[in-house]
């Protein structure tokens, strides 16, 4: 039962695109999105920037369509590969946390399924730009959001970032 509940949240949030905000009219997450979603969204949600954390895939139908929405619309488009598998450096972090703070507004953050690099961003970006507690950070890594690191899933390396960097704040701190 709690596994069809569970692959029944997954299967909607993939047909959803996983959409929701990190800050309501400042920034916002997914997966990947159709082009005609990408249009609807920049345009329902006044998106300014968007950074793709899945990297330049020129000569792909979804980024072909995620790049036409884009320039249709006079968005600024950033690629930023991550892994879901790896963890991110402290110079990932540092760029990442000055795009988030520089790129117009509103920003949509997105990767393939919008729960684990895309979680891992939000939380940083929580935590790093709007100054939040980290236990509100860390709730952008949740099952709510599709992020599943538990079971030696691959995906935990995000949690590892966002906890590395947590520690480094508080050493860090007077």
């Amino acid at each position: 039962m709690v596994s069809a509940l569970a692959g029944g949240w997954a299967g909607y949030l993939r047909l959803s695109g996983n959409f929701h905000p990190i800050e309501e009219g400042g920034i916002y997450r997914s997966g990947q999105l159709s082009g005609l979603q990408f249009a609807d969204r920049i345009e329902d949600n006044g998106i300014r920037s968007i950074i793709n954390l899945r990297g330049d895939n020129t000569g792909q139908p979804w980024y072909d369509a995620e790049m036409k929405a884009s320039r249709a619309a006079g968005v600024r488009h950033v690629d930023f590969p991550l892994s879901a598998g790896r963890e991110l450096t402290d110079d990932q972090v540092r760029q990442l946390t000055a795009m988030l703070q520089d790129l117009p507004r509103p920003i949509l953050v997105h990767c393939e399924a919008g729960a684990d690099r895309s979680g891992v961003v939000s939380a940083l970006y929580k935590l790093l730009v709007a100054k939040r507690p980290a236990e509100e950070a860390a709730g952008q890594l949740s099952f709510r959001y599709g992020h599943f690191p538990w079971l030696a899933s691959r995906t935990a390396a995000m949690d590892r970032t966002f906890a590395r960097v947590m520690l480094q704040l508080t050493a860090a701190a007077p």
